[in-house]
């Protein structure tokens, strides 16, 4: 079934009453909650095509398109190892963190638009995690592991992550007893500024502050940008 959402899979309780931060007249910190069932992945409403042939095998196939081209692009030794580590069309770390362009986004079970959909992404700004590329066309997974293969115009380079502790609170510094400017829900999508060690500057709806990367997915412990 498919899910349908606002802009960014969010909406802000009380904002009508929230005061100035620093106020000594504010009761309680601002709750930043999720539509109802942020689910950001559904399967697709495209029945399976009718063959004769068995089904393509969808890990053998990509892998062994990618070998293909990879030799033919390179005119170094077909014994050669690619570094599994580094994507083979854009040199960029394998595997990374995106994020969903897109408002809709179909992930295919092979890298080309001949390929079925399986799942379609229903949420922009969900963080996802590339994990293979193939010419125009990047595998990515979501936080549980399901996804498959999306055109890489689809994707963006935005950092993003989703909320996974029940109550995230966004600090006014980098530390636990620093101020709380706002706490968000399990199930929120912000996006990210900076990283550094244990913490994340994060911004969701109009909110900005600082998160323990244990209470998000999308970004890795220690991991740090700018």
């Amino acid at each position: 079934m498919r899910k349908t959402m606002n802009r960014r899979g969010l909406r802000v309780a009380g904002m009508a009453v929230i005061l100035a931060i620093g106020s000594a007249a504010m009761a309680e910190v601002p709750q930043i909650t999720p539509v109802p069932r942020p689910l950001g992945l559904a399967p697709a409403d495209t029945p399976a095509p009718q063959a004769t042939a068995p089904a393509p095998d969808t890990n053998a196939a990509p892998a062994l398109e990618t070998a293909l081209a990879l030799a033919a692009a390179d005119p170094a030794p077909a014994s050669a190892p690619h570094d599994p580590t580094v994507g083979p069309v854009t040199g960029f770390p394998l595997p990374r963190y995106v994020s969903i362009k897109a408002a809709e986004a179909n992930a295919r079970r092979g890298p080309s638009r001949s390929h079925r959909i399986d799942w379609v992404f229903q949420r922009r700004d969900m963080p996802v995690m590339i994990v293979a590329e193939h010419g125009h066309w990047r595998r990515v997974v979501d936080r549980d592991g399901v996804g498959g293969w999306v055109h890489y115009t689809l994707l963006s380079g935005e950092r993003t992550a989703i909320v996974e502790a029940a109550r995230l609170p966004l600090y006014q510094r980098p530390d636990t007893s620093s101020m709380i400017r706002a706490e968000a829900e399990r199930g929120v999508i912000g996006s990210l500024r900076e990283c550094h060690g244990d913490w994340c500057e994060m911004e969701v709806a109009g909110f900005r502050g600082w998160v323990e990367v244990s209470g998000i997915w999308g970004v890795d412990p220690g991991e740090s940008f700018e």
